[in-house]
Formats: C-alpha cells, structure tokens, sequence
C-alpha cells in the first residue's frame, strides 16, 4: 500500500503551446499551462473585468433585490456561517461587503454553528439563536442548500431566507429537494447555467455582493448613478474583499478553473502589495510567512489550517473575529490564539493518524496483504476527535490511494463521519447509494465529490462499511485504485536558477490546475537522514550536482533514480539555493 505511485507525464497540446508561445508566455510557462487544460493566453488574464457576470448566476439578482430591501428598510440581517475557513471567510465577506453597501450600523450580526453541539448548516436552534438576535433575514454562507428542517422552521417564523452556497442539494427519492428559501443561489442547484460550477462558499457570497452593487447602483444609491441625490455616496470597491475571497477558495480545496484562478490571482496581488485586512495580515505574521511574497500553498498549508483549527477544537468565532476586526492589535492577538489552537490541533492529528494507521496495518494483516485491501475503508476508535476526522481521513486516503471515511462518536452519541475519495469515485453518489440500499443505516449525508460526510449508529458502522466496500467494488477497477502521480516531465538544465522559482511561484495553482511537478533520471550520490525523518540527497543531474530533499521519507534510494520533484528555493543565512523537493522516486536501470 505504501509503494511509490507511477509516474504517468503529461502531454501539452502542441497547437495550444505554440499558441501561448505566441501570444508572449515563456516556453516553460506555455508547456505547463497547455498541459493543463489552457488554451488561449485570454484564459490567463486575470483581470477583475474577466470574471462571469453576476447576472450568470442563478438566484444572484433576487438575492440583491431582497438584500436592497433589507437596507433600505433597516432590517436585522443575520449571517449563518460554517465553521471552516471557507465558511468563516464568506461570514467575514458577507459582513463586510454588507456594511460596505449601506447596512446601518446595528442591523448586522452572524451566528456559527458549533461542530459538536449543532452540527452542520442551517438547524432549528440555529435559527433560533439568530431569532435571539432579532435577525429579520437569514443569509446562509456555505451551507443551507439542504437544510430543509431549517429554512423551514425560519420561514414559520417569518424570517425571509437567501440561501448561498455551493454543496450538492439534497436528494429523496431520486429527485432533487430544495429548501423553501426566498433565494437561492447556488451554482450548482438545477437550472444555474453559470459558468463555474466550483465556486467556494466564499466566492458565491461575494458574486452576491457584486449583484447587489449592481442593483443598488440602478437605484441611484451611489454617487454619479441615474436618480443619486446630491450627498450619495461614492460606489464601495468590493475588491478590497478579495484577499478574504481567495483565502476561503485555497482553503476549500475546490477546483481552480479559470474564474477561480482569476479570484485567487486578484487576492494574492492585493497581499502581496500589502493591501488586506489586519486579521490576515495577522495570520501571516502567526504562521511565519511574508505577505510580500503569498503564494496559494500559504492560504492552503499555513492561514487555511489556522482558521480551520478554531472550528475543529473550539469556536469559529475566533476565526470570523479574526477575519472582522479592523484593530491591528486585536487581530494579532486572536492570530496567536488560532496558531495555538492549530498546534493542539497538529499534536491530536498526529495521535490520531498514528492510531488509524495502526487499525489499518491489523486490517491489512487479516487479509493476504496490501495487494487484498478492500477498495475503501471506513475506520472508527472510541478515541477519536471529531474535528480531527476529515484530516486524518485526507492523510489515509493519500497513504492507501483508496475511498477512506473515519468516524468519531460526537456528543451526542452517534458516529459522525468524514470522508475523503480519490478520481473516478463521486463519494456523495455513493452515499446516496448506500441509503438506497440500507435506509435509516444513514442518519443524514451530504457533500461533494471528493469530500463527504455522514452520521450513524455505531451499531450500524459495520453495514455501512460493508455497503461502501460494495459500492466501490462496483465502481471502480484496477486501472483506477492504480496510483499515479502526474508530472510535467524532465526541466531543462536551462531552467534551473531563481527566476525560474519565482516564474512559477508567481501563478496561481491549486486542485486540476496543480502545481509544476517535474521527473528527471538522476544519480544519487549521497543521502542521509536529518531531523531523523527527511532524506537529504545530493544527486548529479545533467552532470552537475543538486541539492534535494524527501521529507517524511527515511528509506534510502537506490543508485539511480528517476525522481519527481518540485523547484524550490532554499534561504538560509542570507544565502539562496536551489533545491529539488522530492514527491516520489522509481529505481532506473543502470547505464
């Protein structure tokens, strides 16, 4: 189970790189791109007047309508956020970008569920808390597409209800449910025709805003637009919003298509210029890293997991504060108590893996080896974290190239569980297939295709497991439980310096638009072990030799090897040099 992926290169479209060429992009960048989809250097251009219209979006003008309303009106609006980054960064965008609009001071609040006590989305008592604060109108961030009970109970107590999010509506039956919200946008619900159908949480917020601006300024609410007063204000510049917006999407691992990349691309430019909200600026300061030089793998490895461990160990509130407050001060010190949440949170993650890893070796033991490992996993221990599960079901997932959901019993006594699956399994189809087959096995279900969650009886933890086990059988076959890792081919000795690092820390890469992986066959001239866990190498490639790392990998290589590696730039001292990141390694004859 732990052996070294195929190394599977990827082949550019010849036309579409000569294409690229000619338009002025650098040969290298013109092969990477062609290889991942771009075609045309217009897909490229990041420019804020190239992303979708708003009116694309489904739901997005009634949405603005009834928000217009609402603030002229002065009505209590209510935010209902998640409790991940990406949920935390829409509240902060939809609080924001609200007041920004016109909301009178007092008439916003948000309300976050906590992930033990309410579970996820838009509940009965969550409506309620909202209720407790005179909320008027609802407006869901990253959750609500199947919060049928919810939007309900809001609805019988005369609340009008915008539902934004991303996620997959509900299913029974066979048939699509929608919620009986007064909106709803959605790029995924039936009938949206946007373009982007992987837009985060955070991102479908901030189209609204983009919606709204657009009706305010047709009612004459902005300086200079047909029927303002005199003393009407200037339009609000939304992309100050940016940088929380491309925070939320890394965060969310969604697919970074073209208009992602160009919300990504938006708010890295405003980081990197020093432009972004204190509680950010925070972030980067907590986690170590420089803002003048943000790249997506710190919204992804370093503010994401931050944010993120507020919500899995104790209150997202923290992270939204953080996010919210215009005090520099105040947002340092909330940074500095999400790092130390983050840090408990690596501590119970790191037991936890281990502990899985464990169950997983005795399952494998029971059957004729890792070649026999069924085709998914499902694990439990009575000593597992539920905030802590869909990390440890990530890593397991990475490790074993298989469907794996890991289960915690949460307070109130059922099994929650998180799921992550790899290409070619649409995790949320399969759960609506295990309900099919076993009803009431699942209490509720829902997510995407690569992530999910359920909950159960833990009576009920081995019929589920048997029914996924089944499910995947059925779909998926040997080619697809092969691992394989994508590369871009052997780099051109010609390309290895520090500007070729910073060419390509410059763009934007992420999930489908993944970053540079390069394979070269290369002589191993000496490795050792440092921190008792990485290997250090020095290898000769091209004739000249090279410094290379392999973190959390001790086993030593062979002579020669093709490797898989990434650029990197290594700073010590003052000092910059290159340094190959191994990702994988396959032995290679002898010459």
């Amino acid at each position: 189970m732990s052996a070294s992926p195929t190394l599977q290169q990827r082949v550019p479209v010849p036309r579409a790189a000569w294409a690229l060429e000619q338009a002025g992009v650098s040969p290298l960048l013109a092969r990477l791109f062609a290889s991942r989809g771009v075609r045309a250097a217009d897909e490229l251009d990041d420019a804020l007047a190239k992303l979708l219209p708003p009116g694309d979006l489904r739901g997005a003008a009634d949405a603005a309508a009834l928000l217009a309303d609402a603030l002229r009106d002065g009505l209590r609006i209510c935010v209902v956020a998640d409790y991940d980054c990406d949920g935390a960064t829409a509240c902060a965008v939809a609080m924001r970008g609200l007041a920004l609009l016109g909301a009178a001071p007092g008439t916003l609040g948000y309300v976050v569920p906590d992930r033990a006590v309410h579970g996820y989305g838009l509940t009965p008592a969550i409506v309620d808390l909202a209720l407790a604060q005179g909320a008027q109108v609802l407006v869901t961030v990253d959750n609500g597409i199947a919060s049928l009970a919810g939007v309900a109970h809001a609805r019988s107590h005369a609340l009008a209800v915008v539902v934004t999010d991303h996620h997959l509506p509900a299913q029974v039956d066979d048939a699509i449910v929608l919620p009986d919200a007064n909106v709803i946008v959605n790029p995924n619900q039936p009938g949206c025709g946007f373009a982007s159908k992987h837009l985060a949480g955070v991102g479908v917020m901030f189209y609204v805003l983009l919606a709204l601006r657009s009706e305010l300024r047709a009612r004459g609410a902005f300086a200079g637009a047909p029927g303002a007063s005199a003393d009407a204000p200037q339009q609000p510049k939304l992309d100050s919003l940016l940088d929380l917006v491309a925070l939320g999407t890394v965060a969310d691992v969604v697919r970074l298509d073209a208009n992602n990349r160009r919300l990504v691309a938006q708010g890295l430019k405003r980081i990197r210029a020093g432009r972004m909200q204190p509680g950010v600026a925070a972030l980067f300061a907590a986690a170590g890293r420089d803002p003048s030089r943000a790249g997506g793998a710190d919204f992804g490895f370093a503010l994401g997991p931050r944010v993120n461990a507020a919500g899995r160990l104790s209150d997202m509130t923290l992270g939204i504060e953080c996010l919210l407050t215009d005090d520099a001060g105040r947002a340092a010190q909330l940074a500095q108590q999400l790092d130390a949440i983050n840090r408990e949170r690596r501590e119970l993650e790191s037991g936890m893996r281990e502990q899985a890893e464990s169950l997983l070796e005795e399952l494998l033991q029971t059957l004729s080896g890792p070649a026999a490992a069924p085709p998914a996993l499902a694990i439990y221990d009575r000593g597992f974290h539920e905030g802590v599960v869909g990390i440890v079901a990530s890593r397991l997932k990475d490790r074993v190239h298989r469907p794996t959901f890991v289960f915690a019993r949460g307070q109130d006594g059922l099994l929650k569980g998180s799921g992550r699956s790899i290409e070619g399994f649409h995790l949320r189809d399969a759960l609506d297939l295990v309900s099919k087959r076993h009803p009431g096995v699942l209490k509720k279900f829902g997510g995407h295709a690569m992530a999910a969650g359920c909950t159960v009886d833990e009576a009920d933890f081995a019929t589920f497991d048997t029914a996924l086990q089944r499910v995947a059988a059925e779909w998926l076959d040997a080619a697809t439980l092969e691992r394989r890792l994508l590369c871009d081919g052997p780099l051109g000795i010609e390309h290895f310096n520090t500007a070729t690092v910073a060419s390509l820390d410059a763009q934007v890469w992420g999930p489908s638009f993944e970053a540079p992986l390069f394979s070269d066959e290369v002589e191993v001239v000496s490795q050792r072990l440092v921190g008792e866990k990485h290997l250090k190498l020095s290898v000769r490639h091209s004739g000249t030799l090279r410094d290379a790392i392999w973190f959390n990998h001790a086993e030593p290589l062979p002579e020669r090897v093709t490797l898989a590696y990434r650029l990197s730039v290594d700073e010590y001292n003052g000092r910059q040099r290159l340094q190959m990141i191994v990702e994988s390694a396959q032995a290679t004859g002898h010459r």
